[in-house]
């Protein structure tokens, strides 16, 4: 696959989320109620909305708080008016940031996002200095587990994947983000499980950090700006050994 490998960044996030699960609740509902305001209450009509149930399934939001926050979307029940925004800049050592986020007063959460970027090192930048090197696509990763390699990959690309690479004891899966939800049914149906079905602004290239001080620094950025309540994710093009992400951990 071209680029890197995804997945030890990735449980770092989950780790962190895992700990986080009422912040986490919070913020899927807001995508539920964007989503739904944008596109409809319809998940059938709706991909980003089915997105963002399945998004808020995985993260145990009970199944009321899930239609409460679409009827709010929709307007039949009352709620707070949410606008996404892109924030973009750069950590320490030029690597790229972005910070997907839904508010409901820019002028507050603007400033917020630029001291989370100077505290540890970085810098928040104009509109469009790093999205360019990013690209919307559907993210899989496959825990190995004696699976066949082969046989993960065949399904995969045939369902419609543009990519697939192994990588330690996991299997990553590339595609367009218009493929996204076909190739998750295909790998369900074929009883393939999955350890994360997501999509993701993806980096062309990726800069590659070795040093832990600068590794320390760069996921404390990262971690700071997925704590605040107005942004849902939070994308970069660094890239780090599972090795060192676990020692980082410990």
């Amino acid at each position: 696959m071209a680029g890197h490998s995804h997945w030890a960044n990735i449980k770092h996030k989950k780790a962190a989320n895992d700990a986080k699960r009422g912040k986490v609740w919070s913020k899927v509902s807001r995508a539920l109620i964007v989503a739904a305001k944008n596109g409809g209450g319809d998940p059938d009509q709706n991909l980003t909305l089915r997105y963002a149930i399945d998004k808020a399934k995985a993260a145990n939001l009970p199944k009321d708080t899930i239609a409460n926050a679409i009827k709010k979307g929709t307007g039949d029940l009352d709620g707070q008016e949410f606008v996404d925004v892109l924030y973009e800049g750069y950590g320490s050592g030029g690597i790229a940031i972005m910070a997907q986020s839904l508010t409901d007063n820019r002028n507050r959460t603007a400033p917020e996002i630029r001291r989370v970027f100077e505290k540890r090192g970085g810098t928040m930048g104009a509109t469009g200095c790093v999205s360019y090197m990013f690209a919307k696509k559907g993210l899989f990763v496959i825990e190995a587990n004696g699976k066949d390699e082969d046989e993960v990959m065949e399904i995969a690309l045939e369902a419609g994947a543009e990519d697939f690479n192994a990588e330690g004891n996991t299997f990553e899966i590339t595609c367009e983000a218009d493929d996204f939800n076909a190739i998750k049914q295909e790998l369900a149906d074929k009883g393939i499980e999955v350890a994360v079905a997501e999509l993701s602004m993806l980096a062309a290239d990726s800069i590659e950090i070795t040093d832990e001080d600068h590794a320390r620094k760069i996921l404390a950025l990262i971690e700071d700006l997925e704590d605040h309540d107005d942004v849902q994710d939070v994308y970069s093009n660094f890239d780090i050994s599972e090795t060192l992400a676990e020692k980082i951990q410990g």
